[in-house]
């Protein structure tokens, strides 16, 4: 009897400890549930982003993160309510590969072209972003217009990359083309070979090519390659959307509420501003005139709180980092200063360049604090730039125009549309200050930052060092021997 309770109680026991245990898991018997990848975000307070370090998608200078891909991940992850953390692949196949890794990133944002190879390897979220693939050549070499004359030129493309699957789809129909893929470069490194004649041709996006034009002067397109394309971000293979579905609601708000419009138009609106002469001219003369004002700049940046390399745009716009210019208008130096601002500003000599980048650095710093309160950046550069050109009585006048018309007078994209109306005078009849070149400043605002798109990439501290740096372009605070220019050229 005694053996038969004892068992009872431990028949009870057993049975008490499987029902909490049940009930531990979810009371129904089944194993708890693994926490999907947005729990998992949600969860830890990180979004962990898996990029490449391209002008395109991330990189950093010398004021911290910045990239097309990385404003806008940034953007996704303070909609989450979480830490961003940024990391970056070596190649395409790392990145695909450490995304599917049981602990790896959560997401991908890279400038990815969802394409059919790929999508076996990841799911792509909605588009944000469409490219074009093209064929580039090298100035000065017999120009491919269709894909047969691709046969019996050397190639070369990125290993893994959505132009490896072209090529390869290509050379279905046509056996006789060959290429290489290679995991050791990356966009600019092909371009660089391209436009040094180390290999023939290769294939960039649209936007790659638009963003990184300026460095390779020789390089040109052949011909688009296909139609276009989608880019999306990326989540690992499987069934988990849950993530996923977060990115497409974000990225559709963003395309709702203008955010998306304005991160493209802040990143690819100028970008096509130089041409093929200018830009050639540019890279030039950031090689053999930079090098002499750059110390220069950095003092009159540090005294008045501004980006150094703002101040050296400006510069270049003006003058061409020319120390004698002088207008037809009496507006003269590197930094193109009127008699009465130069005087206003301390400047004695508006041809002594020290002092004229000096004045030039006060004014564009007066004139960025005295916008109203309500503007933020970037904006409010964008708008002091334009102040600095027309002056703050004529940009008030189209920041009038825009409000009237439904626009938002504190966003760069919709004023700049008003700043052209100035100079007709069924608009400048209707405003306080009148009739201004409108249009003209519009173009001095994009060239002025196009050039310090340029100088902020060529000036990251990565690149130090780098094939980019050794390819010849300027690396800062480096004053080597400046070669000698031609006549013709200053």
């Amino acid at each position: 009897m005694l053996a038969y309770i004892a068992l009872r109680i431990r028949s009870t026991a057993w049975l008490l400890a499987t029902l909490i245990l049940l009930a531990l898991s979810g009371c129904d018997g089944n194993a708890a549930k693994p926490p999907t990848t947005l729990e998992r975000v949600q969860e830890e307070g990180v979004l962990r982003v898996i990029t490449r370090n391209s002008p395109t998608t991330y990189f950093q200078d010398r004021a911290g993160e910045t990239g097309f891909e990385y404003e806008l991940v940034r953007r996704f992850a303070e909609q989450l309510g979480v830490e961003l953390r940024i990391e970056t692949a070596d190649n395409l196949d790392d990145l695909f590969a450490r995304l599917n890794q049981a602990n790896g990133p959560a997401l991908a944002a890279a400038g990815l072209v969802a394409s059919a190879g790929r999508r076996a390897q990841a799911n792509f979220s909605r588009s944000y972003l469409q490219v074009t693939p093209q064929v580039i050549y090298r100035n000065g070499q017999r120009r491919p217009t269709r894909p047969e004359d691709l046969i019996g030129r050397s190639i070369m493309v990125l290993k893994g990359s959505s132009h490896a699957e072209q090529l390869a789809e290509l050379k279905r129909s046509l056996p006789a083309l060959q290429y290489q893929e290679s995991a050791e470069v990356e966009v600019v490194d092909l371009l660089r070979m391209v436009d040094e004649g180390q290999i023939d041709l290769t294939l960039v996006d649209s936007n790659e090519l638009a963003m990184n034009q300026v460095y390779f002067p020789n390089v040109r397109v052949a011909f688009d390659l296909g139609e276009v394309r989608d880019l999306g971000w990326a989540v690992a293979a499987g069934e988990d959307r849950s993530l996923l579905q977060e990115v497409d609601r974000f990225l559709a708000q963003a395309e709702q509420n203008g955010s998306l419009k304005r991160l493209k138009e802040r990143y690819y609106g100028h970008v096509d501003v130089l041409g093929y002469v200018g830009a050639y001219t540019f890279a030039k003369h950031l090689q053999q005139r930079l090098p002499r004002y750059e110390q220069d700049f950095k003092k009159a940046a540090e005294r008045h709180k501004v980006d150094w390399r703002l101040l050296a745009a400006i510069g270049y716009q003006e003058s061409l980092w020319t120390p004698d210019a002088t207008s037809k208008t009496g507006v003269r130096g590197l930094m193109m200063l009127t008699q009465n601002t130069a005087q206003a500003m301390g400047v004695v000599n508006r041809l002594d360049p020290r002092q004229s980048i000096a004045g030039g650095a006060k004014y564009f710093a007066l004139v960025h604090s005295g916008l109203t309160e309500d503007m933020e950046e970037p904006d409010r550069t964008w708008f002091a730039l334009a102040a600095y050109n027309i002056g703050i009585a004529h940009l008030a006048d189209a920041r009038k125009l825009a409000k009237a018309e439904g626009l938002n007078p504190n966003k760069w994209l919709d004023v700049q549309k008003m700043l052209p109306r100035l100079a007709q005078k069924q608009w400048y009849s209707k405003t306080r200050y009148g009739y201004a070149r409108g249009g003209e400043t519009v173009h001095f605002v994009r060239n002025i930052r196009r050039y310090y798109d340029i100088l902020n990439w060529v000036t990251q501290p990565q690149l130090e060092g780098t094939q980019v740096a050794e390819s010849g372009l300027h690396v800062p605070g480096v004053n080597k021997t400046i070669p000698k220019e031609e006549p013709s050229q200053l």
